[in-house]
């Protein structure tokens, strides 16, 4: 039980004593008592005034004097501010937190009993989402930090949980890259240019826009109107055929889609891999495009869809504040729609899900709004439990990216770059002259990538933000390299003290009471304890919320508070070995929850620094 969940316990039996009434946690809050007031917990009276018909300064003199006598060992003084009971704990459940937990490595996570009592939930979270006809960007890092860092946030919660992805590998898009190489690559591939291949096969999406450009340009000056001219460039005509051939099975497009489409899954795996992302399962559009169809059918069956003249199937969500949506071209050949309809169904039949999460960006809500709407007048089941979780854009310092003008900043490139930063920024510091060319490249790597991450997420998903890669990695500010810095500070103090000293202290929970009733916790040491107790309730929020931030702002003021603590408190040379132990074990369980919550976000630690 967390600290909350107790007194909330211990609240409810001393309110039924005093007023010979029931109550629950629903009659009142407990917050983290304020800055400005004593005390670390604060019970909120003024929901209870009503029924109790008492004022709020006499109820909170009345609960807080029993809670005293009720439970001496837990609460060691309170104070009565207006309609809030503010609330200390005694230092005994402090140091026995500390003393029980300090070496737990998952402190703070759902046991398997929690999910063994069914609350465990299956859940599936789809991400990343790339298309075959460009390497992941700036955009799709986002992406692919969320909804792999939500994954282990409701693992941590303990829910099963299936990490997915589905790769758009068909298409007109993918057909221009595959135009423009046949036109303009003299058969190159990624290794006679020494070249990704999710690189190389990009250089042709862009080099199709180049050329496509020009030809509308040229029919133009020709006489023809701009939408007669993109109509009739023959690259676009070039493009659609071959769009229609692969439809159709064509050998000579299947095999070239193939041979091109596999350049790029390689260099999608070389990047997932380097930046520590994996899925369960990947599903390809080029297998469930055709999905939904029969759904269709179904639809008109029920009289939920509709036909127009051309033979087009539409759906009227105009009582929803929708719009009339098309699910069936008039040709019999699907829209996203049709094929997001199928893949769902798949998703739940298949995996017994009770929730599939799409991460995906904002600029999709209102497909995501019809595609729920669509699913849920078919009836089916699950309609309710899918979810789409939105994120803001994410733009540099220059503005918009666009793929088609080639002014998108690669993945690779913008790791680099942050590798080289981390670099820069460590080497400026100058503790790391001992270090082995393999170990300074590994901290790099990890320096780089954690910045790149944290910053990442530690913006709310709902709101846009500008990445601004220098800002990122600064050891001194809101930023995963000061997280990590304190980690390794944390592990720098540790090396100076033989492990075995970390257990000189008996396991008797009476010797520890014994040790405070000489020397009892002071204001930072029981602040510490406090804040590391909340780190379950932190995880818990986090998953509710599918927020990341929640864990990033977490450990970011968990590194500033134990750095505000060692610079008032020493470790190593403490004023005596009760002390020493005790803050000792402090910096343990400090360095256990950064490194947690971290991983959680998919950032690595470094030993040193």
């Amino acid at each position: 039980m967390t600290f909350t969940s107790i007194i909330q316990s211990f609240a409810i039996k001393s309110l039924s004593e005093l007023y010979q009434q029931e109550f629950s946690t629903k009659d009142f809050q407990i917050n983290e008592t304020k800055p400005e007031f004593e005390g670390d917990y604060t019970v909120v009276l003024f929901a209870l005034v009503k029924t109790i018909k008492k004022s709020p300064e006499i109820l909170g003199n009345e609960l807080g004097n029993l809670l005293i006598k009720n439970y001496p060992d837990f609460f060691s003084s309170f104070n009565v501010i207006k309609g809030f009971l503010n609330l200390e704990i005694a230092d005994k459940p402090l140091a026995t937190l500390l003393h029980e937990h300090y070496q737990d490595e998952n402190f703070g996570k759902a046991s398997t009993e929690r999910g063994q009592s069914g609350k465990s939930k299956r859940v599936m979270v789809e991400y990343s989402s790339p298309n075959t006809n460009k390497p992941l960007h700036l955009g799709h890092l986002r992406n692919i930090f969320l909804g792999w860092s939500v994954a282990e946030i409701l693992k941590a919660n303990g829910n099963e949980v299936i990490k997915t992805s589905i790769i758009n590998d068909r298409g007109i898009h993918i057909c221009k890259s595959m135009i423009a190489w046949q036109q303009f690559a003299n058969g190159a591939t990624p290794d006679s240019t020494n070249e990704k291949g999710d690189h190389l096969v990009g250089d042709y999406y862009v080099k199709f826009n180049e050329e496509y450009k020009k030809e509308i340009a040229g029919l133009m000056q020709s006489g023809a109107t701009k939408e007669q001219a993109e109509k009739d460039a023959p690259i676009m005509k070039k493009t659609q055929k071959m769009l229609l051939d692969w439809e159709h099975g064509n050998e000579d497009v299947i095999e070239l889609w193939k041979m091109m489409n596999s350049w790029v899954y390689k260099g999608f795996d070389e990047t997932y891999q380097r930046i520590g992302i994996d899925f369960d399962h990947t599903f390809y559009e080029s297998n469930t495009y055709l999905l939904g169809k029969d759904f269709v059918q179904e639809g008109l069956q029920k009289n939920v869809l509709f036909k127009k003249e051309d033979g087009s199937v539409w759906i009227d969500l105009t009582d929803k504040n929708l719009d009339e949506k098309l699910v069936l071209r008039g040709d019999g050949t699907s829209v996203y729609i049709t094929q997001d309809i199928g893949l769902a169904m798949q998703k739940f039949e298949e995996y017994h899900l009770d929730k599939s999460i799409y991460v995906i960006g904002d600029e999709q809500l209102y497909h995501m709004k019809v595609l729920k709407e669509i699913i849920r007048k078919l009836g089916m089941p699950f309609a309710d439990n899918s979810f789409h979780l939105s994120y803001g854009m994410v733009e540099l310092t220059t503005g918009k990216m666009k793929s088609r003008e080639g002014t998108v900043v690669d993945a690779d490139d913008i790791i680099n770059e942050m590798v080289a930063t981390a670099q820069k920024h460590t080497e400026e510091l100058g503790k790391v002259n001992d270090f082995s060319a393999d170990e300074l490249s590994e901290l790099y790597e990890t320096l780089g990538l954690g910045a790149m991450k944290f910053y990442l997420l530690r913006v709310d998903p709902k709101k846009r933000m500008i990445f601004n890669p220098e800002e990122s990695i600064d050891f001194h500010g809101f930023t995963g390299s000061f997280v990590q810095y304190t980690y390794a500070r944390i592990q720098s103090i540790l090396r100076k003290v033989r492990t075995e000293q970390l257990s000189v202290i008996s396991d008797e929970l009476s010797v520890i009471s014994d040790e405070l009733s000489v020397s009892r916790l002071l204001p930072l040491e029981r602040q510490l304890i406090i804040f590391l107790e909340k780190y379950s309730t932190v995880i818990s929020e986090a998953g509710e919320e599918m927020n990341p931030s929640v864990i990033a702002n977490y450990v970011f003021n968990l590194a500033k508070l134990y750095n505000s603590f060692y610079a008032e408190h020493s470790v190593t040379n403490a004023e005596s070995d009760e002390k020493k132990n005790l803050r000792l074990r402090l910096s343990v369980m400090t360095a256990n929850i950064i490194k947690s919550g971290l991983e959680l976000l998919g950032i690595s630690v470094p030993k040193r620094m």
